[in-house]
């Protein structure tokens, strides 16, 4: 059984910030779009994942209990972390607005 890292992000979507290039605000806009949409489908296969196991596990299907948790718990955790990044990005947000300027 192989242990898997259990990464919200994948470290080589993230590309160091470099001096030399500069993106537009338009490029740098894409990337971080392409960013959140891969991180919110690593979240999204991973909820699949751990149905799967459990629809496995309930209709008698050749799967371990521990690998369903496993999956669950992976599930979880991703979707959690992924709440908690919302959260503080909406409170920067809002306190970025409540500067005045």
């Amino acid at each position: 059984m192989s242990i898997e890292s259990i990464s919200l992000f994948n470290p080589s979507q993230i590309n160091p910030v470099s001096t030399t290039s500069k993106l537009s605000p338009a490029e740098a806009q894409d990337e971080f779009g392409d960013f959140l949409k891969t991180a919110i489908q690593t979240v999204n296969e991973n909820q699949k994942a751990s149905d799967v196991a459990t629809e496995k596990l309930l209709t008698g299907g050749n799967i371990e209990l521990h690998d369903v948790m496993i999956a669950s718990q992976k599930a979880s955790i991703t979707l959690n972390a992924t709440l908690e990044i919302r959260n503080k990005v909406v409170e920067a947000y809002q306190e970025i607005m409540r500067m005045s300027v």
